[in-house]
């Protein structure tokens, strides 16, 4: 049972999330605020992290690791098996022979994650708390759910995969304020999801990035006179993401040039839109029929009113354009690096190619972000885009050897964890 401390605080919270949603892009430009207001947001968000202390035990770890993976680098032909004796030999300990497996990790917002608009304390209790069960991580053995990226990997690589993304996650200035709605959910902008991968100590071997969408609320602040003529703003929005892309991205990359072991960076372009808005038309006919289909249609036209019908094709082109500049930064990068022996960066339109005109690849809740057919199909396509990056790691896309195979989602083979 919740203290009454708790009940109060909660109801609060509840309050407060009813109010003001979690979805929106007021960081973006990143307004001077007094600095009351300031310390006022961090001593709340501080509080609520105190109180909720609790909800640290009820969290998936954003971190998986392959259970078996001891048994796997003890085989002769496992390209781990030289560290696997040093460690029989006593000449490492466990936590260092995991920190040789390959990692990965998973930089995103709300689209990486089992993230979808439903009531606020439901909403607020699954962005701190549920990881994994996403494209990235999944990690349930159901041959229902999401064959993740994670499981592919796992069929060929024993490895350690850590999520980092976080529900309204934005491309922002270094500097910005990730503001209080976004800090009571946990969440950290694109440059504070690098800040605390630069903070770990095993820097990751391969590093996935899909981050941008709630930069695409091109409308926000906007008078009716700019939304008739947004040539300006869209272009302005465009410059600055690429800014506040690139510099986190070489903070990434300037770390990695230090590192022992190659590292490969794969930044994927935004969602296809233009197919996404089919699907949701069909889901607005269905929810105008009956509203308890897509119960929270509407909230996404409240909290992000570019997703409104009038908005839509420009919030389209908006997508295009950050995919295009990603693009070119990537190129500029990948050209500097042209003489980099252990870095590698990649742009991969993989994700912005999945065809999301179908209504069952979207939340039955809010026709807003994937469903988990949605999941499984952004699964497969940045699978697919990894292939370059993991031959320059080293990485063999093989299963391996005495390694029982088994089927999952009846498509394609999943290693499976041998009985001890």
């Amino acid at each position: 049972m919740f203290s009454p401390t708790r009940f109060v605080f909660l109801a609060g919270v509840f309050v407060f999330l009813t109010a003001v949603p979690v979805q929106g892009t007021e960081e973006f430009a990143n307004p001077p605020r007094p600095f009351p207001v300031v310390m006022g947001e961090q001593i709340a968000a501080n509080l609520v992290d105190l109180i909720f202390l609790f909800d640290r035990v009820a969290s998936d770890p954003p971190t998986a690791r392959t259970p078996d993976y001891r048994e796997r680098v003890s085989q002769a032909s496992s390209p781990f098996y030289n560290d696997y004796l040093e460690y029989r030999q006593g000449r490492i300990d466990r936590a260092e022979l995991v920190r040789r497996l390959p990692h990965v990790a998973m930089v995103g917002d709300s689209l990486t994650q089992h993230f979808y608009i439903s009531s606020p304390i439901s909403l607020f209790w699954r962005a701190r708390t549920q990881r994994r069960k996403n494209w990235f991580l999944d990690t349930d053995p159901d041959p229902a759910s999401i064959w993740s990226v994670y499981e592919r990997l796992e069929t060929f690589t024993p490895l350690v995969a850590t999520e980092y993304n976080g529900a309204g996650a934005l491309v922002a200035p270094i500097r910005a304020s990730e503001g209080m709605r976004r800090r009571i959910v946990r969440t950290r902008n694109l440059s504070g999801q690098a800040r605390q991968i630069l903070r770990n100590k095993r820097f990751p071997d391969l590093i996935m990035i899909w981050i941008g969408h709630n930069n695409l609320d091109w409308v926000e602040g906007l008078s009716p006179n700019e939304r008739e003529h947004p040539e300006e703003r869209l272009q302005e929005i465009a410059t600055q993401f690429r800014q506040n892309y690139t510099e986190p991205l070489r903070e990434l990359i300037d770390r990695a040039k230090t590192e022992n072991h190659k590292v490969a960076i794969v930044v994927f372009g935004l969602a296809n839109l233009d197919t996404f808005f089919k699907a949701r038309r069909k889901a607005k006919a269905l929810h105008a029929r009956n509203p308890a289909l897509y119960p929270y249609f509407e909230s996404g036209n409240r909290s992000f009113e570019s997703l409104k019908p009038p908005y839509q094709n420009n919030m389209v082109r908006l997508s295009l354009m950050l995919n295009g500049e990603m693009r070119s930064m990537i190129g500029n990068l990948d050209r500097q690096l042209a003489h980099s022996s252990n870095v590698r960066v990649q742009y991969s339109d993989a994700l912005a190619k999945v065809n999301f005109s179908r209504v069952e690849l979207i939340n039955a809740a809010d026709a807003w972000h994937p469903s988990v057919e949605g999941h499984k199909a952004l699964a497969a396509a940045a699978f697919s885009a990894l292939g370059p990056s993991l031959a320059f790691l080293g990485i063999e896309q093989r299963p391996m050897s005495r390694h029982q195979v088994v089927f999952k989602n009846d498509r394609a083979p999943v290693a499976a964890v041998s009985p001890r």
